[in-house]
This record gives C-alpha cells, sequence and structure tokens, in this order.
C-alpha cells in the first residue's frame, strides 16, 4: 500500500499537533509495510524531496499566504504526481487551498480527511469558504474525527451526508526516552520542588493569561515552555501581577521537556476556544502519568481529561474555577496521584500510536476495497 498525505505543513519547517500526528501515522504504516509521502508547502525557492524516518517528505514552493493559508502553483503539479502513484489520499483539514487542488486534480484514488478542528478564527471568510468545504467533506470517502466530543459538538461534523468515523490520536512511548541524569539534575536544582507545567505554542487560544490570574498569589511554582506571538504579553502580565514563581523557559529541547514531564506535578492545559481540537500535550500528560487540568471547550481535551478520575476539568475564561483546581490539586497529593495513575492507564488502552495507526490501516483498506468496488 502506497499511502499519501497532504497538508499545508509538516516537518522540519513546521513542529505541531497536526505534523505530530501525521508523523506518527507515516511511521507506524511503514512499519506496517507501506510506502509513505508527506507533501506540504515550504518557504524555499524550490521544491524539494527528502526522508524523514522511513517515510518521504516532498515540498511545494509556496507562493502565497493569505489568512493561514498557504497557496502554490506547483502544489497542483507535484500533487498530481504523488497521486498518480499512491493507493490512498489522506487529507488533513483545515486547509481550504486543499479543497481546491482536490477539486482541480480531481485524483482517481480513494480519499481519507483527518478533521483537526473546526475554522474558527477566519468567521467571515468561511461564509465565503463553505460551500467549497461542504463539497470537499462530502466528497471524500471517509472523514475523521479524533474524538466523539468533536462530533457532537461541531456544527460541521454533525451535518455531514456520512457517518463521521472517530479515531483518537495517538503517541508512541519509544519516541520519547527517559531523560539524562544531568538534565533531571538540572532542571530539579532550578525549581525544587513541584511544579505545575504548561507546554505549549503561546497563542491566543491557549488561556494562558487566565492560568497567570488564577495562580496570583498562590506561590505555586508554574514552568511554561514555549514560545509565540503572546510572549511579551504574557510575560508582563506576569509582572504586572507580581508572580514571582512564574518560570518562562521558551523553547526547549525533547530532552529537556521529557524531563520537565517526568519531574512535573501536574500539567495544566488552560485552552478555552475550540481551536484547540485535541491537546496533544494532553496526551502527553497520561503517558507520563500526571495529574491533568483543563477546560470544557466540547473537545478532545475532555475525552482525553475526564473530570475527577484523570484529572479536572474547569470552565473556561474562569481564573476562579482554574485557581480552585489548582487548589485542590496542590493540596491532596494521594489524590493527584490516583488521578495521575487513571491518566496513564487510560492511555495505555486508548491512545497509543499503535492503536491510531492500526485503526487508519483498517480505514484505508476499506476505502480501498470500496473504491475499487465502485
Amino acid at each position: 500500500m502506497r499511502i499519501l498525505h497532504f497538508f499545508k505543513t509538516y516537518y522540519p519547517v513546521a513542529f505541531g499537533g497536526v505534523q505530530q500526528v501525521i508523523y506518527q501515522l507515516a511511521e507506524g504504516a511503514c512499519r506496517n509495510g507501506a510506502e509513505v509521502d508527506v507533501l506540504s508547502l515550504t518557504h524555499e525557492k524550490t521544491s524539494h524531496d527528502s526522508k524523514i524516518g522511513n517515510h518521504n517528505v516532498h515540498t511545494s514552493k509556496q507562493d502565497l499566504y493569505i489568512a493561514s493559508t498557504g497557496f502554490s502553483l506547483s502544489a497542483f503539479r507535484d500533487f498530481r504526481r504523488l497521486a498518480e502513484k499512491a493507493d490512498v489520499i489522506h487529507y488533513h483539514f483545515p486547509w481550504p487551498y486543499m479543497d481546491l487542488v482536490h477539486f482541480i486534480v480531481r485524483p482517481d484514488k480513494p480519499a481519507v480527511v483527518t478533521y483537526h478542528s473546526d475554522i474558527v478564527k477566519q468567521k467571515h471568510l468561511l461564509r465565503l469558504y463553505q460551500p467549497l468545504m461542504r463539497r470537499f467533506l462530502n466528497d471524500v470517502d471517509a472523514v475523521v474525527a479524533s474524538s466523539p466530543n468533536y462530533v457532537q459538538t461541531s456544527p460541521v461534523l454533525n451535518t455531514l451526508k456520512k457517518p463521521v468515523e472517530v479515531i483518537p490520536f495517538g503517541l508512541d512511548g519509544s519516541s520519547y526516552p527517559q531523560a539524562h541524569a544531568a538534565v533531571r539534575d538540572k532542571w530539579r536544582a532550578l525549581f525544587q520542588g513541584r511544579f505545575f507545567l504548561f507546554i505549549g505554542f503561546l497563542r491566543y487560544y491557549k488561556g494562558i493569561s487566565y492560568l497567570l490570574d488564577a495562580i496570583a498569589g498562590l506561590d505555586y511554582p508554574l514552568v511554561i515552555i514555549g514560545e509565540g506571538p503572546c510572549e511579551q504579553e504574557l510575560k508582563a502580565q506576569a509582572a504586572r501581577l507580581k508572580l514571582k514563581n512564574i518560570h518562562f523557559v521558551g523553547a526547549v529541547s525533547d530532552e529537556d521537556k521529557f524531563a520537565l514531564l517526568e519531574l512535573c506535578y501536574s500539567v495544566v492545559f488552560p485552552s478555552h476556544l475550540r481551536s484547540e481540537a485535541f491537546g496533544m500535550t494532553l496526551l502527553e500528560a497520561a503517558m507520563y502519568g500526571k495529574p491533568m487540568i483543563s477546560c470544557e471547550i466540547g473537545t478532545g481535551t475532555t475525552f482525553i481529561n475526564l473530570h475527577e478520575q484523570t484529572g479536572l476539568v474547569v470552565k473556561p475564561t474562569d481564573p476562579v474555577s482554574l485557581r480552585a483546581a489548582l487548589v485542590s490539586l496542590w493540596t491532596e497529593p494521594a489524590r493527584a496521584l490516583q488521578m495521575g495513575e487513571n491518566a496513564k492507564s487510560r492511555f495505555d488502552q486508548m491512545f497509543t500510536a499503535d492503536r491510531m495507526v492500526e485503526s487508519y490501516m483498517s480505514l484505508y483498506l476499506k476505502v480501498i476495497a470500496e473504491h475499487q468496488a465502485k
């Protein structure tokens, strides 16, 4: 079987939840004997082909970028070339330009869409895009969401003509090796005891400003991994609130992140908008057996973090509720420990990369057979 993944960005140009999912799916399919291509756009002057792990990575030159959407003339040619060799095409939504490529090239191949998120920020442009979007989603052979929560609350998914498949995202524990003792000792010496941990790109929907408001006056150590457009604004807020135990450590190496996940007391994930469709950081927390705090936003975050079982779920944009959750976990370590153990057990049952890959490989075989039978 040969699989083609298509999305606007990929490693090593961009690192995020969608790229991580594509990587896990690509490598997992390769382990199952498939050949995998990933096509994305690049800012470089020319397209190029390379290899990451065991799969092939191809890029088309990005010519235009408007409203979070990249456009490329050469991608039509590159997509057609790769689609001709593929047995199944795997699209990753949302990316409106991808819909155009699909309808202009019209590959006669079975197609699967992983629906990562509703379009939340570009509401006005969404009105213009909706007819194309719905036509695209109804044209492909299968649409997949990462949680039943998202299907139930998405105004798009629950109105499609076909049933939506649910395949939870997963992580490969072997790609998270234990950090070296020297790295752990470095961070242990810096924070000296328990601390809450946030990991993520510092952008508008992550809810970090509410977390800073919630922790004001508590003096609980909070480590923030990440960088992004809101970084200076958040640092200014922390200074204004006179928060003395907040540590902005910026972007860190994988090994440093692994060490901080090992050492932290709990992972806090205060995203407050539906742009946070799943929450790969929560999967990482569960894999490490850490209790979680997250917000109820009708997405996969509360599919991973079950209230009072694997952690605590609070109202979004509500520092008072968030503060109560922080205090509750901090002052009840035995309860926090049990929640962490529950989170690890749930991860092992539902969220491994092997489980995700197996489900997608079965879906590929299904849509290929149905396409051949037409």
